[in-house]
């Protein structure tokens, strides 16, 4: 085996061992698809996905009539729909300019039901005027108390979907107005270029689903570099009741043999010993390897880089620029994605839960979705010194040692 040529050739190896640590997020998807976002910091610590699963998180506060969520450091406004930045800034009272700016789009591009609009500066604080329950941002403790009105108050409120100067309607002391919302104020984070919002529900450890209800994002999750998040706030797990008992207490003692009741006699009680049942051949029943559960190499050249379990996922085939990558086995395309330096990445899936990963390559001929046979070209290897195919097989989302597969 020849050795592979150390540093810079050495780190794009690393980053291409990548690969599908991230593929055990996929079952976090609210439509149960994959979640090939391998844009992050790339390595083999990345499977958050169980404990993400289980992480509760407060439902988004309610705006008022003009669509403002109030906090203590920033507001937002929340669009209806029909709504554009030009009717959201005439609404809060804010300049269209300004209001695009801030948020990087178009005055008049449509916004969905429920989006979140960054206000960069502060409007009117939300009131009983507004439809407000209480005047002023949400804070993390609010009392009833700070919130009750005098008893000879009238108050103006209008219904949350009226149009943009809503008539407010009087309400006598007698209608008892909701209490004041209080909550932690959520992060607002700006999306940066190359964040999907996989990566960033990872990053802040809450569930996707969260992240898309919160922000009002559409069924592809779509994120545009300098649009604001609001990072749902997660729910402190309840902490287990205390349920310990005195010692003994709910525990039935068995009741004791009678001393009236003579034992039977010995050779009444004394047992035939059980014939040994003749062992089974297992190792005719073992599986034999068949060539149909081997997979094919995909490309002819040296072994320069063996598998290393979380230091190098595949191993590294020595191969001119330009040499047709094949299909190591039948199966369909499960994602085309790039890495970190934008090199192409084809994932394969086939029977058996086993996926094939081929890095390092360019000129792919085949699309996500597509089925493939085994030897059918999918690509050719990219150019670079030295040229090299990486290769990995997954077990599910376990690595295992490609060589066995391939020998």
């Amino acid at each position: 085996m020849r050795a592979i040529p150390q540093g810079r050739t050495a780190r794009r190896t690393a980053k291409m061992t990548l690969v599908l640590p991230l593929l055990a997020s996929v079952a976090c998807t609210q439509n149960g698809g994959f979640d090939f976002d391998l844009r992050d910091n790339l390595g083999n610590a990345f499977d958050t996905s169980s404990a993400v699963m289980n992480v509760r998180t407060e439902v988004r506060p309610q705006p008022d009539n003009r669509g403002i969520i109030s906090y203590p450091t920033y507001q937002v406004a929340v669009a209806r729909n029909g709504d554009t930045l030009r009717t959201v800034a005439g609404r809060v009272g804010l300049s269209v300019d300004e209001l695009s700016n801030f948020n990087a789009m178009p005055p008049d591009l449509p916004l969905r039901r429920g989006q979140v609009i960054a206000l960069p500066r502060r409007v009117a604080e939300p009131s009983p005027a507004t439809g407000a329950a209480a005047s002023g941002p949400i804070r993390p403790t609010q009392t009833p108390a700070a919130t009750a009105l005098p008893e000879s108050e009238d108050i103006a409120v209008a219904p949350l979907d009226d149009p943009a100067t809503p008539t407010a309607r009087p309400v006598r002391r007698t209608e008892k107005p909701s209490l004041a919302q209080s909550g932690t104020e959520p992060v607002r984070h700006k999306v940066k270029r190359g964040e999907t919002a996989y990566s960033i529900a990872r990053t802040y450890g809450i569930p996707v689903k969260a992240l898309a209800d919160w922000n009002g994002l559409t069924g592809d999750l779509a994120l545009r570099e300098g649009q604001y998040l609001l990072i749902p706030v997660a729910v402190d797990s309840p902490k287990a009741q205390n349920t310990t008992t005195a010692p003994g207490s709910g525990s039935v003692a068995p009741v004791p043999p009678s001393a009236a009741t003579p034992l039977p006699d010995e050779d009444a009680t004394t047992a035939r010993p059980k014939e040994t049942p003749p062992s089974p051949a297992m190792a005719d029943d073992k599986t034999k390897a068949t060539k149909a559960t081997r997979l094919a190499l995909p490309v002819s050249g040296p072994i320069i880089r063996a598998y290393r379990k979380g230091k190098n996922d595949g191993i590294d085939i020595s191969a001119s620029a330009g040499t047709a990558v094949v299909a190591a086995e039948a199966g369909v395309v499960a994602a085309i994605t790039r890495d970190t330096d934008q090199i192409p990445i084809l994932v394969l899936r086939h029977p058996g839960n086993i996926l094939t990963v081929y890095a390092g390559v360019d000129r792919i001929t085949v699309n996500k979705g597509d089925t493939v046979k085994r030897g059918q070209q999918i690509a050719a290897v990219r150019a670079a010194n030295p040229a090299v195919l990486h290769f990995e097989v997954r077990e599910g989302f376990e690595s295992v040692d490609p060589e066995p597969y391939v020998n």
